[in-house]
């Protein structure tokens, strides 16, 4: 069983192998609420797992520490069991998804494990070490469903209490729910008033759809930039802890997950991956009652792939209103660009791409398409030159 004694006592047992992550006020993110951050991607590994998997280690007997271990992971934990088998000198094998960043598969190595790349995504990596598990005689340190990972998970729950006595809610994201457990379990254990809310991508609602249907079932798929969290099917030890202490669970879109790291790096100075940022989404973006309430966003790691950033902030930017694409229908005579060229700047837009189509499907025999991306402030910024250049007679498509 996972109890607050447990978490208790795995506080004490992290203390020389965690980092602290103070919490940090968020500012502009959500302005309905007062929003703080508790930064997990800047803990050792760049990311929370390390406490769960640092707890399960440093509970082995001798005989198993002899033996060894193995993991699965989709990047996160396989870094955390890396590094807490080496502190303790003890071997590690990690079988990690084909499909996992390269940076998170180099890091794992890194950290002193040996990797076994597994084509497929996390559920496949499982299967696959749970095969490897009986022929190497290794302990199993599963990410999520295991008592001694859950109760490391939930010293983070012990510090947002011990930190924000007065906070009203916490965010956390949910991937097979080991972390939203043992969060979940220190906060109502000490404050039960503290409402818990969990966070899945909508890519990958496993949990959201086991609470609602009344059981953990498989997915047949999963798709989402939170690659932490995307995990076919719950644990059965999560899904009973989910139940009894998390209040709700809400699905984010993959544009308020790009929208949600972006507004991360431009106003906090700070990088979370998908999986991280789920949690910053679901307070920009309005998914819990949450106005005039103080409330912490649990940043649950860092570790994104540089190759993907880009892609990611492209995405933010439109989800933001911070750039757009606009389709126009022209006549196709001289002094019409310089016109659209002129509304735009004089409305403080910026042009980065123009691209003329003279064999597009026009109504006009002698029409053309015009495509132009922008740089704008807002979604109301997009509005205003729209507006001014059908004032103008332009056609937006």
């Amino acid at each position: 069983m996972v109890t607050i004694d447990k978490i208790f006592h795995a506080s004490v047992v992290l203390k020389d192998i965690i980092r602290p992550t103070p919490l940090a006020k968020a500012y502009g993110i959500a302005p309905e609420c007062s929003l703080y951050l508790k930064p997990e991607n800047l803990q050792n590994t760049g990311s929370f797992k390390l406490r769960g998997s640092g707890y399960k280690i440093a509970m082995l007997s001798d005989e198993e520490k002899q033996r060894g271990v193995i993991a699965c992971s989709a990047g996160n934990h396989a870094q955390g069991v890396a590094l807490a088998a080496s502190k303790c000198g003890i071997s590690s094998l990690i079988c990690l998804p084909d499909t996992a960043p390269i940076s998170k598969v180099e890091a794992t190595k890194r950290y002193g494990a040996q990797v076994c790349l597994v084509p497929g995504v996390y559920d496949d990596a499982y299967n696959k070490a749970l095969e490897l598990k009986g022929e190497k005689s290794l302990t199993f340190v599963h990410p999520f469903d295991d008592e001694y990972v859950i109760a490391g998970q939930g010293t983070i729950g012990l510090e947002i209490i011990n930190e924000m006595h007065d906070v009203d809610a916490v965010l956390v994201p949910i991937g097979g729910g080991g972390l939203i457990s043992g969060v979940a379990c220190a906060i109502k254990s000490i404050s039960p008033h503290v409402k818990v809310y969990g966070v899945q991508a909508a890519g990958a609602p496993s949990m959201y759809n086991a609470i609602h249907s009344g059981q953990p079932d498989a997915l047949a798929s999963v798709s989402t930039i939170a690659d932490g969290i995307a995990v076919k099917k719950p644990g059965d030890l999560t899904f009973k802890m989910v139940k009894e202490y998390v209040d709700d669970i809400a699905l984010v879109t993959e544009d308020e997950i790009a929208a949600a790291i972006l507004a991360l790096i431009e106003k906090q100075k700070m990088i979370a991956e998908g999986a991280g940022a789920v949690s910053v989404a679901a307070a920009m973006f309005h998914k819990f009652p949450l106005e005039g309430k103080k409330v912490v966003s649990l940043i649950s790691g860092g570790n994104i792939d540089v190759t993907s950033l880009s892609r990611v902030i492209d995405r933010g930017l439109m989800k933001s209103g911070r750039t757009t694409n606009l389709l126009i229908e022209l006549v196709d005579k001289p002094g019409q660009l310089k016109d659209v060229s002129r509304i735009i700047a004089d409305c403080g837009g910026n042009v980065i791409s123009v691209h003329h189509e003279r064999n597009g499907e026009t109504e006009s025999i002698n029409g053309c398409y015009l495509r132009l991306t922008l740089e704008t402030r807002n979604y109301d910024h997009v509005q205003e030159i729209t507006q001014a250049l059908e004032n103008e007679g332009f056609k937006i498509v």
